[in-house]
């Protein structure tokens, strides 16, 4: 009886190199992206992205054909946080930053990759400041992430002042806004907390509906 083959593996690095060198290039790619309010063109290989992603493989199936089909347009995220997505399809790994890491959290929970969502939540909590920390416990009430959102709130109940006073506090939903107001550990007083709460209401009284 023949005994099995046994499974032996090249340096990783030159692998990872080569399939980066792919990324964003027109060539040979068979699919192009318009992405994002800039519509920005971004190129990529179907067949690649397709047995990483479920969310390609169905965006991306027989029905396109073959040959360059016509530009996929997704339009609601924003350029840089797709690139970052197709990094870590092509390679496996991402370099992310703390002023687009909630973009790409959002498209890897829109796109079924949980490995990528886990790297990001890692890097959130890292990078947790007062100017981040409500634009991140407003993904976290959208997506109900719990740890994150309690992640949040508890660095707000320890930065109060601070954290009612930033943009990323008057632009929270009002669901968010309730999960905040729960907690008894807040560091302001009542008059502190209800000037915050009118402030919020002003703003979202001034958002016209689309």
């Amino acid at each position: 009886m023949e005994t099995p083959g046994l499974v032996v593996h090249g340096e990783a690095a030159p692998f990872s190199t080569a399939l980066r060198s792919l990324l964003n290039n027109p060539q040979y790619s068979d699919v192009c992206f318009v992405v994002g309010q800039e519509r920005q063109e971004v190129f990529a290989h179907r067949c690649l992205l397709a047995c990483r992603c479920n969310f390609f493989q169905r965006l991306l199936g027989p029905k396109l054909g073959s040959g360059m089909p016509s530009p996929v347009v997704l339009s609601t995220v924003p350029a840089e946080a797709f690139l970052a997505v197709l990094e870590f399809l092509y390679t496996n790994s991402v370099r992310l930053h703390r002023h687009s890491v909630l973009e790409v959290l959002t498209a890897a929970i829109e796109y079924g990759l949980e490995e990528l969502r886990e790297l990001c939540l890692e890097f959130v909590v890292k990078v947790l400041d007062v100017e981040l920390v409500c634009e991140a416990l407003q993904v976290a009430v959208t997506f109900g992430l719990g740890l994150l959102q309690e992640r949040c709130i508890a660095f707000i109940e320890a930065h109060s002042q601070e954290a009612l006073r930033t943009r990323g506090f008057l632009e929270l939903s009002a669901p968010a806004l309730l999960s905040l107001l729960r907690s008894d550990k807040l560091r302001v007083d009542e008059a502190e907390l209800v000037l915050a709460a009118r402030s919020w209401a002003r703003v979202g009284a001034d958002t016209p509906n689309y």
